[in-house]
């Protein structure tokens, strides 16, 4: 059978067996996101979608609208794609646990957290160290904590973007932005421009 070396192969199948549930579960065991090929009324098919999502999180983009309230498949989904989380239904982006396996997977899932959580100091921090530009994500006041933005321009020298004006003024965490990422100088203030230091280490870094 073609799908169960090529899940992707449903896409060319008669349109009978995209209806067919045997054909359709061994076609997204091997490709979850093959989900999209299959007749409508699969896609609601809870069981169904569980199997696509845990072989490829993406396939819960695929999913019936109604699935997308479901819990149990959502928490597979970010488990595998962290930006999953924004097919998600709303209640579940304020979901502290969803939201928590989302930016451990992909920090950058932040984006589509409820704000609440935006605000969620030990959750952001989670996200920028796992991708320090999520800082991009946070509500402004943790956007002037010093250790979260530490954190996330140890991660992403460039994330100190994002940080607060009175961030991009302190040379210690300026000097941490720029030995991770040299192009960090765009972002420091101006005197720190001017700090021979700080712009020795971030032409020696980026050369």
């Amino acid at each position: 059978v073609a799908v169960q070396q090529h899940g992707h192969a449903l896409e060319y199948a008669a349109d009978e067996l995209k209806c067919d549930h045997e054909i359709v579960q061994i076609a997204v065991q091997q490709d979850g996101c093959s989900l999209q090929f299959a007749a409508n009324e699969l896609k609601s098919d809870r069981e169904l979608v569980r199997v696509a999502v845990q072989q490829d999180g993406r396939a819960l983009e695929y999913a019936a609208d109604e699935l997308m309230s479901d819990r149990e498949i959502v928490l597979c989904g970010v488990r595998k794609c962290g930006s999953t989380l924004r097919k998600a239904a709303d209640e579940l982006k304020s979901d502290r646990e969803i939201v928590t396996v989302a930016v451990h997977q992909d920090g950058n899932a932040l984006k589509d957290a409820a704000d609440e959580l935006k605000c969620d100091r030990e959750l952001v921090s989670v996200a920028v160290q796992q991708h320090g530009r999520a800082l991009e994500y946070a509500a402004d006041e943790l956007k002037s904590d010093r250790e979260i933005v530490t954190v996330a321009v140890h991660q992403d020298g460039n994330a100190l973007k994002d940080a607060a004006d009175e961030l991009k003024c302190d040379r210690e965490l300026v000097s941490v932005a720029v030995q991770q990422h040299g192009h960090a100088l765009e972002y420091a203030a101006d005197e720190l421009k001017c700090d021979h230091e700080i712009v020795q280490i971030a032409v020696q870094q980026d050369g």
